[in-house]
């Protein structure tokens, strides 16, 4: 640890010790997703809501960010290393892949470091991996909420399009969206894209489009982000079907709002990005400081649905950058 950041502490924990309290001044690092990810900038604003509270407190927070995915679980990890390296106190880190991540994890834990599980991981992982909580959905179940959704529709062949294969969050969303459709009586299929097609938005709608040309029945289309049901939306258009296929998506942006809002796509499936990282760094930090504990385990802000009947205020929340 560097000399100016113990005497900053030193002196911070000599002075509380004479008023009869101990407490520390959290360093925290948070790891997240691509800068080209739009729903990693949302979590960049709840990160920044957050962190002149710990700045308040004599700490300090740095977001370390993956440049993109092509090197997922390797890149992902050596960020956790990082951390480690800087000496943090505490790390906000979603557990995308764990059998790559739950070591250097585990390391972090060892060498002192606070960990919260945020976006992906869950309550079980938490327990496991000595975590102090869980903020975010859970996968399984907003999963099964939109293949709900599909089947109260009465759509009957759905395809889930999941651009981050092998990942344990986008995986479980698959699943529950197929499990969801099929307890109502219809049917779903995963269509696995490379990792290298995230953010190719002519590669993935191209391959959707194949695959509605492929397979007529299909009538619902639900993808693992926001920026990929943008693709989506071209290749329905573009595959000509008699009833275009339904559309729906995890997270959500501008585009996507817009087209609900228009009537093009039927629903999104929120998470609130913005309260993950900004109750995250907020319950971390507490903790660190003051020694704060949460009776609510996990703290889940999804999942909800945004579709026709709240769109508007939905809306209103994106005006002001936290949606």
């Amino acid at each position: 640890m560097n000399f100016m950041k113990t005497l900053t502490k030193v002196m911070a924990t000599t002075a509380l010790v004479a008023a009869g309290s101990v407490a520390m001044a959290a360093d925290i690092a948070v790891i997240g997703g691509s800068n080209d990810d739009a729903f990693w900038n949302i979590i960049k604003k709840g990160i920044d809501d957050a962190t002149p509270a710990v700045e308040a407190n004599g700490g300090s927070v740095n977001y370390l960010r993956l440049v993109n995915y092509d090197n997922f679980a390797p890149d992902v990890v050596q960020l956790i290393r990082t951390a480690i390296s800087m000496e943090v106190d505490g790390l906000v880190i979603p557990n995308w892949v764990p059998e790559a991540q739950d070591p250097a994890i585990k390391d972090a834990i060892a060498a002192g470091i606070t960990v919260i599980l945020m976006n992906a991981g869950g309550a079980d992982k938490a327990t496991e991996l000595g975590a102090i909580n869980y903020v975010g959905s859970d996968e399984y179940v907003a999963g099964v909420a939109g293949g709900e959704y599909f089947g109260t529709a009465g759509k009957k062949n759905v395809l889930c399009v999941n651009t981050l294969p092998g990942a344990a969050n986008t995986e479980a969303r698959c699943k529950g969206v197929i499990e969801g459709v099929t307890a109502a009586g219809g049917t779903g299929v995963q269509l696995p894209l490379p990792t290298t097609s995230f953010g190719d938005a002519t590669a993935v709608a191209e391959a959707i489009k194949a695959e509605l040309l492929k397979d007529a029945t299909i009538d619902g289309v639900i993808t693992i982000s926001a920026g990929d049901a943008d693709s989506a939306a071209i290749a329905v258009a573009q595959a000509g079907q008699a009833t275009p296929a339904m559309l729906g998506s995890f997270d959500m942006n501008q585009a996507g709002l817009d087209r609900i809002k228009a009537g093009t796509q039927a629903f999104a499936i929120d998470q609130q990005p913005y309260l993950q990282s900004f109750l995250a760094v907020s319950l971390l930090a507490s903790s660190i400081d003051f020694g704060t504990d949460l009776p609510v385990f996990p703290v889940l802000t999804g999942p909800g649905i945004v579709d026709a009947s709240n769109i508007d205020a939905t809306l209103a929340g994106v005006k002001l950058g936290a949606r």
